[in-house]
């Protein structure tokens, strides 16, 4: 199975999870990472303004002792932001922080997708829908293996629980890959994605699974930070630690 994945004759590849990381980013020149809800969203909005992002797992000690490390700011849950504590994994927290700003942003799913693929030595890219269309003209640019990884949700038995929002994210930047051979997989990612468009990609993300947890919780807000469609050129690139934007 994994020599199948890794041998696959197509350079746009997709999959989802760490595992699906762990597969198919041997070989891979750029590996993106989506996880809309919120992780790569807010990971783009910090870097629309040069803001370097550190991605940690969800473990708020380890994450504090990281920022007193790297000299940080600590993003704490989204209940605790505070004067003291100004910044969560809600993009509109970061989307105040003043340029420049180093941030330990920690996440339960897309910072694991991203830990698994670093490992790799490929580039790491964080792809939403903001900057869907910027991060697939980068992988144009800068690959010949190109896999795209959706973060997707955890059971409570840390199974994956893939998630809409994140296949419609991935195939955003997939079909910004049109003339490249893509899988099966990934063609079948794209063709979700123009589906969703056409329904509406606000419209989608509030009816899925995640967009009616996140309005039930009376974080319906973040749903317009996560469906605004190519309003980024920001192309957050994982270096030294932490996602920082590429220079235009």
């Amino acid at each position: 199975m994994a020599a199948a994945r890794d041998s696959a004759p197509f350079n746009v590849r997709f999959g989802w999870g760490e595992m699906g990381a762990q597969a198919l980013v041997p070989g891979s020149d750029v590996v993106v990472v989506v996880d809309v809800i919120t992780f790569t969203t807010a990971v783009t909005v910090a870097a629309e303004r040069d803001c370097a992002i550190y991605p940690h797992s969800w473990d708020q000690e380890a994450a504090a002792k990281l920022a007193r490390q790297v000299g940080a700011e600590l993003a704490v849950g989204r209940s605790q932001v505070g004067p003291k504590t100004p910044y969560s994994l809600s993009p509109a927290t970061l989307s105040r922080a003043p340029h420049g700003t180093s941030i330990v942003l920690p996440s339960p799913n897309g910072s694991a997708v991203a830990a698994a693929a670093a490992e790799s030595g490929a580039q790491v890219v964080a792809g939403s829908l903001r900057n869907a269309f910027a991060v697939a003209r980068f992988a144009r640019r800068h690959a010949g293996v190109i896999s795209v990884i959706a973060a997707g949700e955890r059971w409570p038995d840390r199974s994956l629980d893939p998630a809409l929002e994140d296949l419609v994210g991935a195939g955003a930047i997939i079909d910004g890959l049109r003339r490249r051979r893509r899988s099966p997989e990934a063609q079948a990612a794209a063709a979700v994605y123009l589906q969703a468009r056409r329904r509406g990609l606000r419209r989608t993300l509030q009816e899925s699974v995640s967009g009616r947890e996140q309005i039930e919780r009376g974080y319906a807000g973040e749903l317009d930070w996560a469906a605004a469609l190519n309003v980024s050129s920001a192309v957050p690139v994982l270096r030294a630690g932490a996602f920082r934007r590429e220079p235009r």
